[in-house]
């Protein structure tokens, strides 16, 4: 089979509950975008006991009380066969494949994850095969009836010929779970135990490296190359950062997104004696899924003087369009609004002909103060979507995206001169068609200017990407954008809604540049 590309992702100490979740992800992603990769989960659990269709009375035998004693929990799993047991000291694969594309054969598929475990047994010094009737890896065990013990389990399910759930590979687990608590598999003791790679060969093997041998032995089996953590297309050398602006930063203590977010621009943008100032911060009240900004519980102050310590950054740093946001404020009663209005005005007072842009949150829906900020006349108005509808709930639960459409609109009703812009992220699961479709949405209340970029995962506490976009994907979206009628599209990886800002603002004024890209 020639190789395919694969989302790879590897998880220790990862809930059945998130690693589930991943799964229906890219399984939905699949069904959604004929051109999405296919994936692969490699996950080392917390204690479960998960119970599958085929499971029968008696194959459990730990009350819930003994399960909650230990510390395990008890789920009922969306596969076919029995009992069994996740925990530490094991890996669980979980490829999630196009079945439609490799034969519609659920038969073969089992048995090429068997294939799996018998190949990473092997390249271990072990010898790995079938039992007829039985489905799993089985490895000799003298000391076990019949001579043999399992040694990995598997168990599928299948949703419009999509493969997920996989193969339960025991390197060093507490096998006391499995011989006591259970009947694993629904395997009665008498036709065969459960082992582990640790008991097999005497000693504790390590989980980074046997985890390392059994993806690339599924990558093998199912004829796929596992994407890059970073593409070669993210991976770029970036020029040191400019110390003036660190310095000015610091000196007029100012807050920015770019060290906020952890943007990728950052050097690059410090180089060019750029930044975009971070109002009302650095806390935010919302809990968005994308984003490294710190979080604030309960209600905080606003700084009188910060309006004037960015004017004034605005005049040092030279800048001819300055860019300025705040981190979400529910708590104050005009969202910040009327900071925002107080900021335009000190920085257009201390740089006469400065071109002004306002990256705003969704105020919670509260026009009135909205009106405030877009009667500051800023030459651009921009708040961000960040992701299409369907992703709402899980990348900005505290939002809504018919909220936001009425916040766009109404800027672009109340202000008919001022240039409208937003921006999107993509990489957290949506497909092209459903990033087009929300883009018509903007275009169709009034949003000039539009911006897509690659979502970067900023810290471990964030969402995870699910794919990395490439290149000629972007193309394609930007061509489809600019046919949508916007003066100004941006559609890159390193994209940005204010990467860049005062040239977009510059080609959205000049439609000939626009068209010339």
């Amino acid at each position: 089979m020639s190789a395919g590309s694969a989302i790879v992702r590897v998880a220790r100490g990862v809930s059945w509950n998130a690693a589930l979740a991943w799964q229906l992800r890219a399984v939905d992603r699949l069904g959604r975008d004929p051109s999405a990769p296919e994936a692969i989960l490699l996950a080392e659990h917390r204690p479960i006991i998960t119970r599958g269709r085929g499971t029968k009375p008696g194959d459990l035998r730990w009350t819930d009380a003994e399960l909650a004693a230990r510390g395990i929990a008890l789920r009922d799993a969306r596969r076919g066969g029995s009992v069994t047991f996740h925990g530490p000291g094991q890996w669980t694969l979980y490829p999630v494949l196009r079945l439609d594309r490799r034969g519609r054969d659920l038969h073969r598929h089992m048995r090429l994850l068997e294939e799996t475990g018998i190949r990473f047994l092997a390249r271990l010094g072990l010898e790995g095969f079938r039992v007829p009737g039985r489905s799993g890896v089985w490895v000799a065990a003298p000391e076990a009836a019949g001579g043999r013990a399992k040694i990995a389990a598997l168990g599928v399910a299948v949703t419009r010929w999509i493969a997920w759930q996989g193969l339960a590979v025991n390197i060093a687990p507490d096998l006391r779970v499995f011989r006591e608590g259970l009947v694993p598999c629904g395997i009665p003791a008498a036709e065969g135990g459960v082992t582990s790679l640790a008991e097999r060969l005497g000693g504790g093997p390590d989980m980074d490296e046997t985890g390392r041998i059994l993806l690339a032995c599924a990558l093998e089996v199912f004829g796929l190359a596992a994407e890059s953590a970073f593409p070669a297309w993210i991976r770029r050398r970036l020029p040191p950062p400019d110390p003036r602006v660190e310095e000015a930063l610091h000196a007029l203590r100012l807050d920015t997104v770019c060290r906020g977010a952890r943007c990728p621009n950052r050097a690059e943008c410090h180089g060019k004696g750029r930044a975009t100032f971070l109002l009302l911060g650095p806390g935010c009240t919302r809990r968005c899924g994308f984003c490294a900004v710190e979080r604030r519980d309960g209600p905080g102050d606003t700084d009188a003087d910060e309006p004037a310590r960015v004017a004034e950054a605005v005049r040092r740093l030279g800048l001819r369009h300055a860019v300025i946001t705040s981190v979400t404020r529910d708590d104050l009663p005009d969202g910040g609004a009327g900071h925002f209005a107080r900021t335009v005005a000190a920085v257009r007072a201390a740089v006469p002909g400065v071109t002004v842009e306002i990256l705003v949150p969704d105020f919670a829906g509260n026009f009135d103060a909205a009106a405030i900020a877009i009667d500051a006349a800023p030459d651009v108005f921009n708040h961000n979507v960040e992701t299409v509808p369907r992703l709402y709930s899980r990348v900005r639960p505290q939002a809504d995206w018919h909220r936001s459409l009425d916040l766009l609109a109404f800027a672009r009703r109340r202000r008919p001169a001022m240039r409208v812009k937003s921006g999107l992220m993509v990489g957290l699961g949506e497909t092209e068609a459903e990033v087009i479709a929300a883009a018509r949405e903007l275009r169709a209340v009034g949003v000039d200017l539009v911006t897509v970029g690659q979502y970067l995962r900023p810290g471990p506490s964030a969402l995870p990407v699910e794919r990395f976009w490439p290149p000629e994907a972007f193309a394609r979206l930007e061509t489809a954008l600019r046919g949508l009628g916007f003066s100004f599209v941006a559609a890159a990886p390193f994209v940005r809604s204010s990467y860049d800002a005062a040239e977009a603002l510059e080609a959205a004024r000049d439609p000939q540049r626009a068209a010339d890209g």
